[in-house]
């Protein structure tokens, strides 16, 4: 699933190399990290959160096909 969110914010960003995904497993609830550059976050997110949202749905559905409760975080 790592690979899956770098494969997706890697192509958005300017800096690619200082994208940074972290794994956190909680009570069956499997949260990712996403870190970017300071001047990429706002590419990540996107205009009103559409291209954050994009990305939470797409690793969901990823989540849904293995049974996994999954939620993205970016920092």
């Amino acid at each position: 699933m790592t690979e899956l969110i770098e494969t997706i914010v890697k192509p958005l960003v300017d800096y690619p190399d200082e994208v940074v995904v972290t794994k956190s497993m909680n009570e069956g609830l499997v949260t990712y990290s996403l870190s970017v550059h300071k001047n990429d976050m706002g590419k990540v997110i996107g205009k009103h959160g559409r291209t954050a949202k994009s990305i939470r749905s797409v690793v969901n559905a990823a989540g849904a096909n293995r049974n996994e409760r999954i939620h993205l975080e970016i920092v």
